[in-house]
């Protein structure tokens, strides 16, 4: 059978018409539906949604900085995790600010946990040389943050902690300390909302040559 072949009407029959419009509803519907599906796929949060505690007890450390502090001694030199420490005369430390050793600071940064023990040379002030192998990894062997803050008071949104070990050489004795920094979840100072926080300097270890 021939086909008729003439010019179509430009905007088609109306029954074309209506079928092209309900054609395309429907895919422009099924479109928006398939993105939201694609960009939803994640349910958002409900509306007060809290985050959970970021802090595990007993805390736990795999990395720590190291510093020293040196009083009372002729001359000093120790050597831990690669990098020498050295100088010469250091007053005892009645003899200076109080606060000098409660701000040690713990220079070295990052040590993974835990290099060969520190090897310290030294001489007392009464001019007697002294030689110790500090072993920190055997002080702190269970990798736990030591601190005197109650429980209670600390936050459970502590950060992450790579607390500081300071070695102390002090005349003929050597004493190891842990200081790690905790939020609190109130101030310390009333008053002061920039004292929520601890960061005691803990005796780990002491003896004496």
């Amino acid at each position: 059978m021939a086909h008729r072949i003439g010019r179509p009407h430009p905007h088609g029959t109306p029954a074309r018409r209506i079928a092209t419009a309900i054609v395309a509803t429907a895919l422009t519907t099924t479109g928006c539906q398939g993105m939201a599906t694609t960009h939803d796929s994640i349910p958002p949060q409900p509306a007060g949604a809290q985050p959970g505690p970021l802090t595990e007890f007993p805390l736990r450390f795999l990395r720590h900085n190291f510093g020293i502090a040196t009083y009372a001694v002729q001359a000093y030199s120790v050597v831990y995790a690669n990098r020498p420490y050295t100088g010469g005369e250091r007053p005892a430390r009645a003899e200076v600010h109080p606060n000098a050793f409660k701000n040690t600071s713990a220079g070295h940064l990052m040590i993974r946990n835990f290099p060969p023990p520190a090897v310290v040379k030294w001489t007392s002030r009464d001019g007697t040389p002294l030689e110790a192998e500090v072993d920190i990894g055997r002080i702190f062997k269970d990798e736990l943050v030591r601190y005197e803050a109650p429980r209670d008071e600390i936050s459970d949104h502590t950060p992450a902690i790579n607390p500081d070990i300071v070695l102390e050489i002090n005349d003929r004795t050597i004493n190891v300390y842990m200081r790690a920094y905790l939020s609190l979840k109130a101030p310390r100072t009333p008053g002061n909302p920039h004292s929520d926080y601890r960061r005691d300097l803990v005796l780990a270890w002491s003896e004496t040559y």
